[in-house]
């Protein structure tokens, strides 16, 4: 019944951060569904309904963000200490450049910049916390909404203190087991919440430690077989026909290599395959 009355809507289209604090895009249409061209900047918009009485309540929707593929730029970040300095190369002449920066949608900075050398600096930067940096070319300048305007050059991630991983892959499992082969498979280190600061720098792939126990050989020790890796499966072949092995992996950034995973025990058979074997890991904040 409160449908049949209404007589539209109204939709607030806001960016985020708009240190212009320009007010919102404020559109009014009868429909349910709307088209707006945006940059891959962070945008709320914010949704009510009206009729003969008056309007509704507002519904907040953030947009998701969008996948940065196919830009025109490449945006490069050098480190300063606690500043960083971005550059870029313009593939045209724009009256400007806008730039975003920060930690997530509810820390963003913006900074309008006029001059087009394609460098600027930005400061106060945090340790082992990931970043991100998007840079939009923009043919209005001034103060007011960038929303009709600017269209997104190139968008990058930065640390400025880069540090080992705290923790390895999590839910390390070992499928497809047969007399020469398994399969490895982990689900990836967060680099932000739920579990923020676990990466501490830009992962630039897993170590992956194949073991077979001397103990089992009467010996001391292991005799470890290291691989690396960049995604989230490793199979190993070549494996000794009834045999016991341990599986551990690791994470690391340009500081160095992180902790282990803790060892996940599999053993070859002589004939046919087995079931899978995993170990489920909760990681809980200190």
């Amino acid at each position: 019944a409160q449908s049949e009355n209404i007589l539209g809507y109204f939709v607030n289209v806001e960016r985020i951060p708009n240190s212009c604090s320009h007010p919102p895009n404020h559109i009014s249409l009868k429909d349910r569904k709307i088209l707006v061209n945006l940059s891959m900047a962070y945008y709320r918009l914010n949704i009510s309904a009206y009729n003969e009485a008056g309007e509704s309540p507002r519904a907040i929707y953030i947009v998701p963000e969008f996948s940065a593929t196919d830009l025109p730029g490449q945006i490069h970040v050098k480190s300063q200490g606690t500043n960083a300095v971005v550059t870029w190369t313009p593939k045209y002449n724009p009256k400007c450049f806008v730039v975003d920066w920060g930690t997530g949608k509810e820390d963003m900075h913006m900074k309008i910049i006029t001059s087009t050398t394609g460098n600027f600096t930005l400061g106060n930067f945090q340790p082992y916390k990931l970043y991100k940096i998007m840079v939009h070319a923009s043919d209005v300048c001034q103060c007011e909404s960038f929303i009709r305007h600017e269209k997104t050059f190139g968008v990058t991630h930065f640390y400025s203190v880069e540090g080992v991983p705290r923790t390895g892959p999590a839910n390390v499992t070992v499928l497809n087991i047969t007399k020469h082969s398994a399969l490895v498979k982990w689900t990836e280190i967060a680099a932000e919440d739920p579990i923020p600061l676990l990466q501490q720098g830009l992962l630039q792939g897993l170590q992956v430690d194949l073991c077979i126990p001397r103990a089992l050989q009467g010996l001391q020790g292991h005799s470890c077989l290291t691989m690396g890796s960049v995604s989230y499966t490793h199979l190993d072949t070549g494996l000794k026909e009834k045999t016991t092995y341990r599986v551990q992996i690791s994470g690391f950034t340009n500081a160095g290599e992180g902790p282990l995973t803790p060892s996940q025990p599999f053993s070859t058979p002589k004939y046919g395959t087995v079931e899978p074997l995993c170990i489920c890991i909760t990681k809980h904040e200190s």
